[in-house]
């Protein structure tokens, strides 16, 4: 007869392995399903600034997240490396479903998170956290007196270009079209700043360096013509930043009854709880305005209380 979990936490990220943390210690039995290593996106950063109580030197999301992971094996918390295939989240037992095994909890907790859509340019992932970012908040001060770039023309492209220009030298929109899509009041506001300047009807193609990103072609998508960008001779690099949209890994679960909204993103109030009893979503793949290692776990310590709750009856 297999074991009835009090919770089941599906994903390893920040906001998954500080339900692990929160719910072994409310001395519940818990179970973290992660199919690959720890730590989602932050498993891919060099550098972390902006957590607090963080070390000060030499923080990296790998070391971030291997505290946290230490902490969670310190409270009991089972872990299972497994991929999910299928999840019956409706009545007292949840039942998840993996490649090599099925299990059953009184709750489930989804932190199954985000990633950013890609560029789509040559090089990518070779320079992807060596000069290639997806967040300005996360990253912005790295950048502090160089040229950054911002691929994109949207609400979050503009904003967060316009956020980069209080750090870098200059901040340059590269767009596809010949006019933003972002709101106007956001393009007024942009317009209206001296270093942030804009590249129309244009795409990158290609990256290069030595291990840092210092080149790249830019083709103008109505002439052909390719622009090679170089970085300045004392900097040696530059910043390459997209904000194209993100994609919620939630396709497994849009059968099962939970709300998604039209993104895909799954849909809770500010206890993480889901129109299903007992299921609760945290981190990056929920409906939420700051996507960040620090919301992450937030959310993390508040559905693993709720879950503790409800598995006592108190909810």
């Amino acid at each position: 007869m297999s074991k009835l979990y009090d919770v089941i936490i599906l994903g390893a990220g920040p906001g998954g392995l500080a339900a692990g943390l929160y719910s072994g210690r409310a001395r519940l039995s818990t179970l973290i399903i992660e199919k690959g290593s720890d730590g989602g996106q932050i498993a891919i950063t060099d550098e972390i600034e902006n957590y607090p109580g963080q070390v000060l030197e030499d923080e990296s999301g790998p070391s971030l997240i291997a505290r946290m992971t230490k902490q969670c094996e310190h409270f009991g918390c089972e872990r299972v490396s497994d991929t999910v295939v299928s999840v019956e989240l409706k009545g007292d037992v949840k039942k998840v479903t993996c490649n090599n095994g099925t299990y059953e909890g009184k709750t489930v907790i989804i932190a199954t998170g985000a990633y950013p859509r890609p560029i789509g340019c040559e090089g990518e992932k070779e320079f992807a956290s060596k000069g290639v970012s997806y967040c300005a908040t996360c990253d912005a001060n790295f950048f502090e007196g160089f040229d950054v770039y911002v691929v994109g023309g949207g609400d979050s492209a503009v904003e967060e270009a316009m956020y980069l220009t209080k750090f870098a030298r200059n901040v340059t929109i590269i767009h596809r079209r010949d006019e933003l899509r972002a709101a106007k009041s956001i393009q007024e506001k942009a317009f209206k700043i001296e270093n942030l300047h804009f590249m129309w009807d244009s795409a990158v193609t290609k990256l290069y360096g030595d291990g840092i990103l210092s080149e790249m072609d830019v083709k103008n998508v109505k002439t052909g013509e390719i622009t090679h960008i170089v970085a300045d001779e004392e900097d040696g690099m530059f910043g390459l930043f997209g904000f194209i949209g993100r994609i919620p890994n939630s396709d497994l679960f849009k059968d099962t009854g939970l709300e998604l909204d039209e993104r895909g993103y799954f849909i809770t109030d500010d206890n993480m709880c889901t129109n299903i009893p007992g299921v609760y979503v945290v981190g990056d793949v929920r409906v939420k305005e700051l996507r960040q290692v620090v919301t992450a776990a937030a959310d993390g310590a508040i559905a693993a209380t709720m879950a503790d709750k409800y598995v006592n009856g108190l909810i």
